[in-house]
């Protein structure tokens, strides 16, 4: 028998989410992006889980900073082994990891950072995207190019729309207006705004997305070439809307 996967959104530091998943048939749990190990430990307890494995997407502090105080396994980009100290597995493009008889493929999504990845569970119509594909935006390129960036929007512009998205950050209010100006026209950015203003001023999450909605309103997500992508990123670089 395979359930379907639980997934739990923890807020920590000043606007991340780490995110655990959870099988309840094999009662695995995994603890993905975490950049502090204790909200994560007492959301599970909280529930009666047990933190079995680590997942990290890259290398950057604020999503590896609590993977020695949860002390599972942890699995991560084989191209980021180097700076990820407590790395024990290292995967990349295609490799499989599972959770109870969920799985999930590896993909290598650079730009970001050079050996990001994300996790797919294409059963389970959920991917973890980490700093890459976010609500109506995408991560910086610090390691990467527009054209690494634009490539990975085209992956991810090719799963299914019901695709549930977990990334990492609470970014969407101000990728919104971003959004907004660089396509002013866009009746669906423009009412996702609405929607999103709402949840914030209520204190409310705005994540996951879908790729079905990111497709909509979502410009790094839209752009037609690199060039473009890259004219977006470095427009939303100095926005300060």
């Amino acid at each position: 028998m395979v359930s379907a996967l639980e997934i739990v959104r923890v807020p920590m530091l000043s606007d991340n989410y780490a995110w655990l998943i959870h099988d309840a048939v094999s009662k695995e749990t995994v603890a993905l992006d975490p950049g502090e190990g204790q909200p994560l430990l007492d959301a599970a307890a909280a529930r009666g889980w047990t933190i079995s494995q680590v997942w990290n997407t890259h290398w950057h502090g604020d999503h590896i900073g609590g993977n020695a105080a949860i002390g599972a396994p942890v699995t991560g980009p084989a191209a980021e082994a180097a700076k990820i100290p407590t790395l024990a597995t290292g995967v990349s493009e295609g490799d499989r990891v599972t959770v109870g008889d969920h799985v999930a493929t590896v993909m290598t999504v650079p730009g970001h950072t050079a050996g990001h990845i994300a996790f797919h569970f294409a059963d389970d119509a959920a991917i973890f995207t980490g700093d890459t594909l976010f609500a109506m935006g995408c991560g910086r390129l610090f390691e990467g190019t527009a054209a690494d960036m634009f490539a990975n929007m085209q992956r991810y512009a090719a799963l299914p729309d019901d695709t549930r998205v977990y990334c990492g950050h609470e970014y969407t209010q101000s990728n919104g207006r971003y959004a907004l100006t660089a396509e002013p026209d866009n009746v669906a950015i423009r009412a996702r705004l609405v929607e999103v203003d709402a949840l914030r001023a209520a204190g409310e999450p705005t994540v996951p997305t879908t790729i079905g909605q990111e497709r909509a309103t979502n410009p790094f997500l839209r752009a037609t070439s690199a060039e473009q992508l890259g004219a977006y990123r470095a427009a939303k670089d100095a926005f300060r809307g």
